[in-house]
């Protein structure tokens, strides 16, 4: 078992002791989408703490994305606490690159696209750079700040 759910499991147990509604709910949804997510294809498997941190950064995202929404529509209890049930997830996802570690890496994978091709990459090499950068970057960014930033760099 990956030591992340093993983590989260037990993390959902000391929670359920303490009565920590928000915490259990948080890892409850969080433990079921990797249930889900082992089980979907022809074929169960066990997720590595890797592909457990990439369910984990795709729940966080739909917990922003619907605080958003619920703010927008005037209900700020719901988006408060879909923003809380984002903090209980983010403190087991690695911490948020800053955006000058982000251009750092996002420039070496441009550098080393441009050792390989003999050119500065352009626009047409988009996706390989950004395969590059996301490599780097290893989950620690939004998919959209490391995108923007490729296009800034191979535009600008």
């Amino acid at each position: 078992m990956a030591e992340l759910k093993a983590k989260l499991q037990a993390d959902l147990a000391a929670a359920m002791k303490q009565k920590e509604t928000v915490t259990v709910a948080s890892l409850r949804m969080a433990l079921a989408a990797i249930s889900t997510e082992e089980v979907a294809g022809k074929t169960a498997k066990e997720l590595t703490d890797d592909e457990v941190r990439r369910v984990l950064a795709r729940e966080l995202k739909k917990r922003k994305e619907a605080a958003e929404a619920f703010a927008g529509a005037g209900r700020a209890e719901q988006a408060a606490a879909e923003l809380a049930e984002g903090e209980v997830l983010s403190a087991y996802l690695p911490a948020q690159l800053a955006d000058a570690e982000l251009a750092d890496l996002v420039g070496q994978a441009v550098a080393e696209l441009t050792t390989q091709l003999g050119e500065k990459p352009g626009p047409k090499q988009l996706g390989q750079v950004m395969k590059a950068a996301n490599a780097k970057v290893a989950g620690r960014a939004d998919g959209g700040r490391v995108a923007a930033l490729v296009k800034a760099t191979l535009l600008g």
